[in-house]
């Protein structure tokens, strides 16, 4: 029987839609480290619960955050709780209790669905009284190694408690980095370059690798939702697509307009910045982002690549493996880190570092 006050589940949060995809990869670990789980998934969720009843903390630990794909949060996780709808907070109070968890804030979430969205009422009206209620009971505290009390709500009467930890979770509700669309853009693909940036690159080290005068290609520019945000940082941006470019942008002489193929164009110098948003096979837009890389063309990319309807977790780690083999033959150093970002869709977003 699985025990009530130990954590043996490893919850993670994820785009509606792509359970499979995150069960997969989080299948992958367990595999790898000889744990043996039993999945669990609703709509924007997945769980593997240790059918050994042993702690999860140590695969949860194991499977850094910061190298899935998939997942939008990564949660040591308790049993989920059916709630009385007369009292929800005794069952959660005595959850915590047996577990023996201490933390230093609680953040109620729910998944990335309506149905989520229409439990804020009653998770705001039980933030307060749950709140000091476990202050009172020592749980909450001051000092807690920086853990976090995650409550999952997946319905009015159902909840699982989960712990995080620092440097292995989102720090962002939810896991969902929402920003806001600027008008002035040629289009809401902007988004997903702005949020890439936030992603991959600390943001103490914008000015540095982000910096004005630097210069950028962008291949399949059109109309100018990536090259935009390569514009307001200041670069100077080759745009590479036979369609038209937004005027707006033209007219800031930031860039080259080159009515050219992407997957054919060279640069004329080595670029500070390559990014491509072309909707293509995976396959076609990997050969084209490995010459770059290979050849040195530009010290940093940032791709997308479009996925398959199925096996998505399979496309993309056979991507970034032969990405990884192609630079390691080649004798290029680089960091490669992929996630599927909230304004993503049907793709992940890649970056790569050239480290020498």
């Amino acid at each position: 029987m699985v025990s009530e006050t130990v954590p043996t589940s490893w919850l993670v949060y994820c785009r509606p839609g792509f359970e499979h995809d995150a069960l997969s990869e989080m299948q992958h670990h367990a595999k790898h480290q000889g744990v043996p789980c039993e999945p669990a998934y609703g709509e924007g969720w997945v769980s593997l619960t240790r059918t050994d009843d042993e702690p999860v903390n140590d695969l949860h630990r194991r499977a850094a955050f910061k190298r899935l794909i998939f997942a939008r949060q990564s949660l040591a996780a308790l049993p989920a709780l059916t709630l009385s709808r007369d009292d929800r907070l005794t069952a959660i109070l005595g959850q915590v209790k047996a577990s023996g968890w201490s933390f230093e804030e609680i953040w109620h979430e729910t998944p990335d669905t309506n149905d989520g969205k229409a439990l804020v009422g009653l998770i705001k009206a039980l933030t307060k009284p749950l709140q000091s209620m476990l202050k009172k009971r020592g749980a909450l505290r001051g000092k807690a190694g920086g853990r976090r009390l995650h409550i999952f709500w997946t319905d009015g009467d159902r909840a699982q408690l989960g712990i995080s930890f620092p440097g292995n979770r989102s720090e962002l509700l939810n896991g969902i980095r929402r920003l806001r669309f600027p008008s002035r853009a040629p289009s809401r693909s902007t988004l997903k370059l702005e949020e890439a940036w936030h992603e991959f690159i600390p943001r103490e080290e914008w000015e540095e690798r982000l910096s004005a005068h630097m210069q950028a290609a962008d291949l399949g520019a059109a109309p100018g939702g990536w090259t935009w945000q390569l514009v307001q940082r200041g670069m100077y941006v080759y745009a590479i697509d036979n369609g038209p470019m937004d005027k707006q942008l033209i007219a800031t002489g930031q860039i080259d307009h080159l009515k050219e193929d992407g997957f054919t164009w060279e640069p004329p110098q080595r670029l500070d910045w390559l990014v491509c948003d072309i909707v293509d096979k995976p396959v076609r837009v990997l050969a084209m982002v490995e010459r770059w890389l290979t050849r040195k063309w530009c010290r940093e990319a940032i791709f997308n690549l479009k996925l398959p309807m199925k096996k998505r977790w399979d496309e993309v780690t056979r991507c970034l493996e032969t990405l990884e083999e192609a630079l390691k033959n080649a004798g290029v150093g680089a960091h490669i880190n992929c996630r599927h970002l909230y304004h993503d869709r049907e793709e992940v977003t890649v970056h790569v570092r050239l480290t020498h």
